[in-house]
């Protein structure tokens, strides 16, 4: 007896259309203006996939040929800076796990307060570039950010939910704290490990803001990315909305410098996306 498709299989199969049509059409719609001709773009924005091919947006945006330091020093600091704040991060939630720390509830809360309250961005800038002496240092890209509150809340939640047992049977047989950390806890997080490290990665990666304030000597790829598209937008407000000669438009610009720096995170994706959805499931059981 065949089995009959009811309505509510129906409106099923409509909804699943509508959130992909929703999720993929903004990401196709910039992919195809980026590979658009600009002064066609400007009659009608709204199409996936491009009316007249061009690879002028690109060549606009790669005309300058110094991109190799700014990208050694984006790829430096996302590896160096993942590898960092992942090692830290899952160090302090176990500690902060440990019921036998006395003032883990206490430190917990001073962690969580700084996600409500900073200090600001003078204050920041004045420790950073005057008391640390950081400023146009490679590590100004990864100290100040080597610790995210919600990442460590993750790691921590994810290890609450693992059994006791296992580190009071390592206790016994003579382990220390660090042994039972690096021997027994972290190889059972690897699914929240994935997940922060994937947040530390696309942080790293698109930051530039610091950058624009610490950093200006030490370029990275997303801050000469950002520089591009801020001269094109003020060399082409200047001669009208579009570059004749070279047939770009400041919305092409930034469509095609939004798929370059998006493009190294899209291919990293798939491979994280399983322990990615595994680590914020399972880190999320518990507060």
């Amino acid at each position: 007896m065949k089995n009959k498709v009811s309505f509510a299989d129906y409106l099923l199969v409509l909804v699943f259309l509508f959130i992909i049509t929703i999720t993929l059409y903004p990401f196709l719609n910039v992919l195809a203006i980026s590979f658009n001709d600009a002064t066609d773009t400007i009659k009608n924005i709204n199409f996936i996939i491009p009316r007249k091919f061009t690879l002028s947006n690109y060549k606009y945006v790669f005309r300058d040929s110094d991109f190799f330091k700014p990208f050694v020093i984006s790829i430096s600091r996302t590896i160096i800076g993942t590898l960092v704040g992942v090692v830290t991060t899952a160090m302090l939630a176990y500690t902060l796990s440990r019921r036998d720390f006395v003032f883990h509830k206490f430190f917990t809360m001073l962690f969580v307060v700084t996600m409500y309250v900073g200090g600001g961005l003078i204050p920041d800038y004045l420790l950073i570039m005057r008391t640390l002496h950081m400023g146009n240092n490679f590590l100004v890209y990864i100290i100040p950010g080597m610790i995210w509150v919600y990442n460590m809340i993750l790691v921590r939640s994810y290890i609450d939910g693992l059994p006791m047992a296992l580190q009071e049977a390592a206790k016994i047989d003579g382990a220390n704290d660090f042994q039972i950390w690096y021997k027994i806890v972290q190889p059972l997080c690897t699914p929240v490990t994935a997940t922060i490290a994937l947040y530390y990665a696309v942080g790293q990666w698109n930051a530039f803001m610091d950058t624009y304030l610490y950093a200006q000597k030490l370029p990275t790829l997303q801050y000469k990315l950002y520089e591009i598209m801020n001269q094109a937008t003020m060399k082409l407000d200047i001669h009208g909305t579009t570059n004749v000669t070279t047939a770009v438009t400041p919305m092409s610009i930034r469509m095609a410098v939004t798929i370059v720096a998006t493009v190294p995170i899209v291919i990293v994706y798939p491979f994280l996306q399983k322990y990615f959805i595994g680590g914020m499931t399972l880190g999320s059981v518990k507060d």
